[in-house]
C-alpha cells in the first residue's frame, strides 16, 4: 500500500449561493490553495476535512491499493485523481496523487 499526495488545487465560494440559502455557520471551509496533505494509505491526514474527506477517500483508498486510470484514461497521469469536495457553497478541488512511498 502507498501513501497518497493531496493537494488543493483550487477553492471557490459562491458568496450569492450562501446569501440566498445557507444558514450562518459558525465554520466554513480553511483550506488554502496550495495545501498539501499526505494520507498514510486509506488513512485521512490531520487536519483535512471531514467532509472532504467523504468524497476523496474512495479514490484515495483506489490510489493508495494500486488503482490506475479512472474512467478510462481521463487523467494524464494514470496514476492520479482530481476531485472537488462536495459542498455546493465553497467547492475545493483537489489533486491526488500515489507516491512512491510505502504507508506504514
Amino acid at each position: 500500500m502507498k501513501k497518497v499526495k493531496i493537494t488543493v488545487m483550487r477553492t471557490a465560494c459562491y458568496k450569492d449561493l450562501i446569501e440566498r440559502y445557507e444558514n450562518p455557520t459558525e465554520h466554513a471551509c480553511d483550506m488554502k490553495t496550495g495545501q498539501v496533505f499526505i494520507a498514510n494509505g486509506w488513512r485521512k491526514p490531520e487536519g483535512f476535512c471531514d467532509s472532504a474527506w467523504e468524497t476523496v477517500s474512495p479514490f484515495v483508498m483506489a490510489l493508495s491499493h494500486g488503482a490506475r486510470s479512472f474512467y478510462d484514461g481521463w487523467m494524464k497521469n494514470e496514476r492520479s485523481a482530481m476531485i472537488s469536495c462536495n459542498d455546493g457553497f465553497r467547492p475545493v478541488s483537489f489533486l491526488l496523487e500515489t507516491a512512491e512511498e510505502d504507508a506504514d
